[in-house]
């Protein structure tokens, strides 16, 4: 139901593809010359032309095949390499309504970045998030492909703005209607102010709807329970050193019981953390299709911001000033640190990342997201992918790997991998010409050369260009 446009376009260029061999085709653009990089081997297909019509890619072959094509416009590819569109799985669009037009504008950013696809996990304005959707998808609107979870779900009295609060099951079963009248593409649950029975009985309602369930996750409640009954996203890492220790339950008890605070709770797990149980715990998620979405970007620029405050970074020039301003209580937090304190949360950042090559060999998957938006301070739009993927790098993935956490793991969190995830006849083109090979070094991803979105091209002056018009409207 919710991706029948994408559905009918690959549809579409499958019938023009089987009539090749009996009619000649006019194409729309035609990439020549390229080096293909395939996304699920690592291997490199030199010498190839790739065919694009409308937003879909209607054929590939080898230049020598490809030289009777005819079509409105060619581009030499050589020396380049070509993958999908990036996917940042974990974004938001916020601030109230009077930063709607600065939220807006983070649209072309992440374009001019290679991101051709993000999940919005909630915020304030919903609405709007919903409007540029349905511009993107018609094409009227420059922008990423947005999924959304709508307004998420939360308990009365929330911290977060814009949530669904809801204090029973009856206003939770009324929560979930109005998801599934504005085709949410998922819903979000967190865990500031609602109940962990409550929690546990909407992570099973949304499922039973037939949603994808993405969570943070109360601490009375443990993941791989959640997982049987549905879940299908940790929302960050953090959750996961949790369920690393093999005294989680009986902490969780003291904690119910108020023999510990979370402090004292939350240092008893990390020092009980133990590889092995992690592992197996990691198993039993994966065997319940629950992947994590890691987001250590964040996690990494709060615990070293000691080191470097960001308020020279030439990525704030994009944004504007109020979207600059939501950044400010969580900077404000962050600064009250004592000097222990911030050699502790340096020390659990690299705990986070040390987890990663445990949920490698669990089988687990990792899914690209970097938390970029309001209220997250200096993780930049479209920018920051690039700094996660090479985090999960640093932490033990292959380029490859890492690669895959986001134009893989992506589409496949929707079931979409017929239309995403690879460079293939009937795939959209949603494409990156790289100047260099990201399979050798994950940084190739930000160096872009052209870029091809809904099949439309974009030269490296004209992404630099939107860039440009960014800074001019954001008044720096």
């Amino acid at each position: 139901m919710k991706y029948t446009t994408y559905l009918l376009s690959g549809l579409f260029v499958s019938f023009l593809i089987s009539c090749n061999s009996r009619k000649k085709v006019n194409y729309d653009l035609v990439i020549q010359y390229a080096t293909i990089v395939d996304t699920y081997s690592g291997n490199l297909k030199e010498n190839q032309s790739i065919a694009i019509i409308a937003d879909s890619i209607a054929n590939i072959m080898d230049d020598a095949s490809a030289k009777t094509w005819t079509t409105k416009k060619k581009i030499d590819g050589r020396g380049k390499f070509v993958i999908p569109g990036l996917w940042d799985m974990h974004v938001h669009f916020g601030g109230g309504d009077t930063l709607i037009s600065e939220n807006k504008n983070l649209l072309p950013l992440y374009i001019a970045n290679g991101v051709t696809t993000v999940r919005d996990c909630s915020a304030d304005i919903s609405p709007s998030v919903f409007e540029w959707k349905a511009e993107i998808e018609k094409g009227v609107l420059l922008g990423p492909n947005i999924f959304s979870s709508g307004p998420k779900i939360e308990g009365i009295n929330s911290i977060w703005p814009g949530d669904q609060e809801v204090a029973d099951e009856t206003e939770l079963e009324l929560a979930l209607d109005s998801l599934e009248k504005v085709r949410a593409d998922f819903v979000k649950i967190t865990d500031n102010a609602l109940s962990p029975e409550l929690f546990e009985t909407a992570v099973k309602k949304a499922h039973q709807r037939g949603f994808k369930v993405s969570a943070h996750i109360p601490f009375s409640l443990k993941a791989t329970d959640l997982a049987k009954h549905g879940m299908s996203t940790v929302e960050h890492m953090s959750y996961l050193l949790k369920a690393g220790s093999p005294e989680e339950t009986s902490i969780i008890k003291k904690v119910v019981a108020k023999e510990l605070d979370y402090a004292s709770a939350n240092r008893e797990l990390y020092d009980s953390f133990d590889d092995q149980y992690a592992l197996s715990v990691y198993e039993e998620l994966k065997n319940n299709k629950t992947a994590v979405v890691p987001t250590l970007i964040g996690n990494r620029i709060i615990s070293y911001l000691d080191k470097d405050d960001h308020k020279g970074d030439e990525q704030l020039k994009y944004l504007g000033k109020g979207l600059i301003k939501t950044y400010d209580w969580r900077v404000q937090r962050a600064n009250k640190a004592n000097e222990k304190e911030i050699e502790e949360r340096k020390k659990r950042y690299n705990k986070l990342v040390s987890l990663i090559p445990i949920i490698k060999s669990s089988g687990m998957d990792i899914i690209a997201g970097t938390d970029a938006g309001f209220l997250n301070s200096y993780i930049y739009p479209g920018f920051a992918l690039h700094e996660e993927l090479k985090i999960y790098v640093d932490g033990g993935l292959s380029p490859l790997e890492a690669l895959q956490t986001s134009v893989i793991n992506g589409p496949k969190f929707f079931g979409i991998l017929d239309r995403y995830g690879s460079i293939a006849p009937g795939k959209q083109a949603d494409l990156l010409l790289l100047n260099s090979n990201p399979i050798m070094n994950i940084e190739a991803t930000s160096d872009i050369f052209m870029l091809v979105r809904q099949g439309n091209l974009f030269s490296r002056q004209e992404l630099d260009d939107l860039l440009i018009d960014l800074k001019k409207n954001a008044g720096h």
